[in-house]
């Protein structure tokens, strides 16, 4: 039966209860035909399962509805939810990529900064030492010239000394 026959039955049975006549000392009763009301109401009562039972049916269906699409909004969270971290992971893990290359090339442009500064230094003492070493061997090198014209002067000059002795005793003896 369908919702319109069960307004129906309803709207009979409204209309029998305000067209039925009240009795002379109780104005706020009415007198009906119980068979008729009777009657109506088994109509009423066989419609109604019908109606209760296809109600019943369509709020199961709308209650599985609904779980269904709290199931589907819960997975499609879940797997935004995943996707989400997984896109926050990857961006962290480049984050961190960056953040070490960056602390890598940091590193090594100081560690250059250093050694250049190292080799600067060395080559500063290694430049000194040798200038030292040169200058010492050119004192040296002085020294045994003075030593040399020195030793050199004297030879001449006993070399004079003797050739002269020589002419000296040469005339003597002549």
């Amino acid at each position: 039966m369908a919702n319109s026959d069960i307004n129906r039955l309803i709207d009979m049975l409204y209309e029998r209860i305000e067209d039925a006549k009240a009795p002379a000392l109780k104005p706020n009763m009415s007198m009906v035909d119980r068979d008729e009301m009777l009657d109506l109401l088994d109509e009423l009562r066989a419609a109604l399962p019908v109606e209760i039972k296809r109600a019943q049916e369509l709020l199961a269906a709308r209650e599985k509805f609904v779980d269904d699409a709290k199931r589907d909004v819960e997975r499609m969270m879940r797997q935004a939810e995943l996707e989400a971290k997984t896109k926050v992971s990857d961006s962290e893990v480049l984050y961190a990529a960056k953040e070490k290359a960056r602390q890598i090339i940091a590193h090594a442009e100081e560690r250059s900064r250093q050694l250049y500064q190292v080799a600067n230094e060395y080559a500063e003492d290694a430049l000194a030492r040798t200038e030292e070493a040169v200058q010492a061997a050119l004192d040296e090198v002085k020294q045994s010239r003075v030593r040399f014209r020195s030793a050199s002067a004297e030879k001449m000059q006993e070399q004079r000394e003797k050739l002269e002795a020589k002419a000296v005793q040469m005339e003597e003896d002549a």
